[in-house]
């Protein structure tokens, strides 16, 4: 089947109308989308959003009850091969062979998708230069890191010259160091392939350079837009606070209706309160004496998140641009 034609202006990935259940379980509910050629787009949601049956569907695990899914112009229920050639998928579980050395993995991933022998070499040449493991490529698979092993599949995912690269995941589990080094390679193969790159992180932080960032919860789209645009919209500064005991907690809860009751990594009681003119001020006032710990975060993703969701991403997220403030010394927070 030869390639539809189609425009630069024309979505790579077109999602219309998208529903699928689960029994009496709505996973995705009339889901309208599009991701533009080029572009690196992230899907945010909680557990149980809907975004990983969305993944699937695009990368035709899954088949949609109602609605259609475009992926370089092929249809990926009608036609799920030819689309999978203009698609490569790093899931969050690691899909590498261990016995294999680096190579063969590589190379059995070109015989599958049928590419020359000479293009394929060239391929995995080029690839294994852009993730640094030219050195490693005899090496087999069960020797390396687990950032390494990333590195090593998302090259796999490029040796057919995929258009569309999905990421679900995939730097959890990673140190630091792995996962700014995950994103740069995916910012290079941008700049040089014309790479869309489709992404779901659990560490928001990561999306700040994003083009777009779709929010998803309960199989709806609650948002999608640019960072800026998303925290000009949705963004709120913050209260945050950890209070002294559940007399305390119930009291600001009393005090401050609206706010979000959280639990942190540590599972003490977290409120968030939405600031306003005056209201930290008030805040410290009225209940200064009585909590461990108080920060106030400015507009964010993980506010624009919380706002629409009414969850954090995740407990402790990363990257959180915050100020704190010291009761009874200087500098630092204080902790009781």
């Amino acid at each position: 089947m030869d390639k539809p034609s189609a425009g630069p202006a024309d979505p790579i990935v077109s999602v219309a109308g998208v529903t699928k259940r689960y029994g009496r379980t709505l996973a995705l509910d009339g889901i309208d989308l599009a991701v533009r050629r080029n572009e690196l787009f992230a899907l945010l949601g909680p557990n149980g959003a809907g975004k990983t049956t969305l993944i699937h569907i695009l990368c035709t695990i899954l088949r949609p009850d109602a609605g259609t899914v475009t992926l370089a112009g092929f249809d990926v229920t009608r036609a799920p091969r030819q689309a999978r050639r203009h698609l490569g998928v790093v899931f969050q579980e690691p899909s590498v062979d261990d016995r294999l050395t680096v190579f063969e993995n590589l190379e059995f991933h070109g015989l599958v998708y049928q590419v020359p022998a000479k293009v394929r070499k060239a391929r995995i040449d080029e690839l294994l230069e852009l993730v640094e493991l030219t050195n490693w490529r005899h090496v087999l698979m069960r020797s390396l890191s687990s950032g390494m092993k990333r590195r090593v599949e998302i090259a796999r995912a490029l040796i057919h010259d995929s258009d569309v690269l999905v990421l679900d995941e995939p730097t959890t589990g990673l140190d630091a160091q792995s996962r700014e080094r995950i994103w740069a390679y995916l910012t290079r193969l941008r700049e040089t392939r014309a790479l869309t790159v489709i992404v779901t992180t659990h560490y928001i932080e990561e999306v700040e350079g994003c083009d777009r960032v779709c929010v998803i919860d309960g199989g709806r789209i609650l948002a999608n837009d640019t960072p800026g645009a998303l925290k000009a919209a949705h963004g709120r500064e913050l209260i945050r606070v950890v209070p002294d005991d559940a007399a305390a907690a119930n009291a600001i809860r009393a005090a401050y209706p609206a706010a979000k009751t959280l639990g942190d990594a540590g599972g003490s009681t977290t409120i968030v309160i939405e600031a306003s003119d005056g209201v930290g001020e008030t805040f410290l006032k009225t209940f200064g004496g009585r909590v461990r710990r108080l920060s106030v975060e400015q507009p964010s993703l993980e506010s624009v998140f919380l706002s629409l969701t009414g969850r954090e991403l995740r407990d402790l997220p990363a990257g959180r641009r915050e100020r704190t403030f010291a009761f009874g010394r200087r500098g630092g927070e204080h902790t009781r």
